[in-house]
């Protein structure tokens, strides 16, 4: 079984972008104006598991492609303002920098999202070789399946190069097949119940853990060392080869779920890169989303390991 590396950097390889989130103020009504509230912030899943990793202590490399406009400015100077290595991004001349535009009910549910990420088809299989020193020098690596298709299998061969485990957030429902041909390749998966439905022969049922815990396990047993799969308010469901498990959500207060997925999934990777077991690792996860859930952002700006075990009790 592949291992992380100490004291290596976890590379991260994905979108990055402008999160536009509007909360309904009442009753969504169709085809009119809603009042409601506005946030801006920056997000992309990969940029929020790099930065999730970086205020948890890890060193981080970041690959991501932005446009040549002010967005893809403050993402970048915002990167290195919170120790991300950015000298592996690109900044692609004539494009705009990636967004994802969502609408939450009145309850912080998400209603709808939109997103476009199509400067992220300039990470190209070349760009990956030509950033084979990361991972020479990294501990492990994560992707978000916005990469073009050709890309993911650069990626998933250099790091079978360099013996490094390699988690993958399927994103969506609709690029969740992208890591169908890799899954015996993969150290990690955490889809939420809608993707994992996609990479399994039976479909998940929100809420329904025992068929979450299926899920799982058949993901195992296609190669993936470990699945999780996350439930919402209904927890997470994971299993390795030697265990599985069902961790309960932890309540709280939902004042924006964007980011939360991400959140967990670096959790848990900071988690296994520090030797903590897969069981407690879920459980510092859910940690992380409970806080991300009631943070007006993406991501918690004081988070650390300390606030995820203050948390779990």
């Amino acid at each position: 079984m592949l291992a992380f590396r100490d004291e290596a950097p976890i590379l991260v390889i994905g979108s990055a972008g402008l999160d536009i989130i509007g909360r309904a103020g009442g009753d969504l009504q169709h085809g009119t104006s809603n009042p409601g509230r506005l946030r801006f912030s920056l997000g992309g899943v990969a940029r929020n598991v790099a930065e999730n990793l970086a205020r948890l202590g890890s060193d981080v490399a970041l690959i991501t492609a932005v446009g040549d406009d002010p967005q893809g400015e403050q993402l970048l100077a915002q990167a290195r303002q919170v120790g991300i290595n950015v000298d592996a991004c690109l900044t692609v001349p004539g494009e705009h920098t990636g967004a994802y535009l969502a609408v939450l009910d009145e309850q912080g549910n998400k209603h709808l999202a939109l997103d476009d990420m199509r400067v992220i088809e300039s990470i190209t299989p070349q760009h990956i070789r030509n950033c084979r020193s990361l991972f020479g020098e990294a501990s492990a690596v994560f992707i978000d399946a916005n990469l073009p298709i050709a890309t993911l299998g650069a990626v998933v061969s250099a790091a079978g190069r360099a013996h490094l485990p390699v988690i993958a957030d399927p994103t969506s429902v609709s690029l969740a097949t992208r890591l169908s041909p890799h899954l015996d390749a993969l150290y990690m998966i955490t889809p939420n119940e809608a993707e994992a439905s996609r990479l399994c022969p039976h479909p998940v049922p929100h809420a329904d853990r025992e068929q979450a815990l299926d899920a799982a396990r058949h993901l195992v047993s296609q190669g993936v060392f470990a699945a999780v799969v996350t439930m919402a308010e209904f927890g997470v469901a994971y299993a390795t080869a030697q265990t599985s498990g069902h961790i309960p959500a932890v309540k709280t207060e939902i004042l924006d779920p964007t980011g939360a997925g991400d959140a967990l999934t670096a959790a848990i990777i900071f988690a296994l890169q520090n030797s903590i077991p897969i069981d407690e690792a879920v459980r510092l996860g859910a940690s992380a989303a409970a806080l991300t859930l009631r943070t007006t952002g993406s991501i918690l700006p004081d988070l650390s390991i300390e606030r995820l075990y203050d948390e779990l009790r």
